[in-house]
């Protein structure tokens, strides 16, 4: 029995923003597996640089990594631009790249802190997208954009965070109707708890960083975190396989926002963030 695979994205060209840990990481490698070539960036170059050489080291596809501030504008121009000269086309660009900042009420919060968030979380996808949509459009490609479950049940202690992952649902729904026309699909996926770097760091200024860990575990209905390579099987689907879909936001959560629990906030309760 042969023991090679099926390349579901063969010699597809791909854009991976915030491409060097996480989700962005485990797309590179599983896109690359798949026979994509794929162009990645982070404002991060040491790691960038070494997953480069780890991937095009086990092929099958290719990967160039770009370093790229993804609140600079003329950056993002830059990562489109060198995609086409080194491959002439454009068939996916996945927005990935994206920040939690740390839990605290809206009093913490400053207007410029919330700002300095969407530029990050939000307008970077509007840029990429505008800037990469002239090829898309030739291909008949597709744009997946990375927001979270909490843009449909909120976090406490992240109104910031939330509303900036809101917005990516929402500007993916409008422009899968603007798109629709180019034969452009455009959707988003709604990651919950999955295990990543961010996590791992993020618990390590907690309190009870194991009991942060469990209740992140309990939080989902399998009683577990989803990996990062779940989250790259379901960018891969929407843009391999899923041709009639379009403006849906796929939630990856491992029912999490399912059945009742106790979420009385007015009760006086240790936080796991104190």
């Amino acid at each position: 029995m042969s023991t090679v695979c099926a390349q579901r994205y063969q010699d597809k060209v791909m854009i991976i923003t915030g491409g060097s840990m996480g989700i962005g990481k485990a797309c590179v490698q599983l896109f690359v597996r798949n026979g994509s070539k794929v162009v990645f960036c982070d404002i991060e170059v040491a790691g960038g640089k070494e997953l480069e050489t780890e991937v095009n080291g086990a092929g099958p596809g290719k990967a160039v990594f770009i370093q790229c501030d993804v609140r600079k504008e003329d950056e993002i121009k830059n990562v489109i631009e060198r995609t086409v000269e080194d491959f002439e086309r454009i068939d996916c660009l996945a927005n990935i790249a994206g920040r939690h900042p740390p839990h605290m009420p809206i009093d913490n919060f400053s207007s410029d802190d919330f700002r300095e968030l969407l530029n990050m979380n939000l307008i970077s996808y509007f840029c990429f997208a505008k800037y990469a949509l002239p090829y898309l459009r030739q291909t008949k490609g597709n744009i997946i954009n990375c927001a979270s479950l909490v843009a449909q049940i909120g976090q406490s202690a992240a109104v910031t965070y939330a509303a900036s992952k809101g917005g990516i649902v929402s500007m993916t729904k409008a422009l899968a109707i603007d798109e629709a026309k180019h034969g452009v699909r455009v959707n988003s996926i709604s990651p919950g708890n999955i295990w990543t770097e961010s996590w791992a760091l993020g618990v390590q200024d907690v309190a009870d960083p194991k009991g942060a860990i469990e209740a992140g575990k309990d939080c989902q209905l399998m009683g577990k975190f989803g990996t990062t390579e779940e989250a790259a099987q379901a960018f891969l689907y929407l843009a391999a396989e899923a041709s009639f879909c379009t403006g849906i936001d796929l939630v990856l959560s491992g029912g999490a926002e399912l059945n009742y629990g106790n979420k009385n906030q007015c009760k006086e309760k240790a936080s796991p963030y104190a």
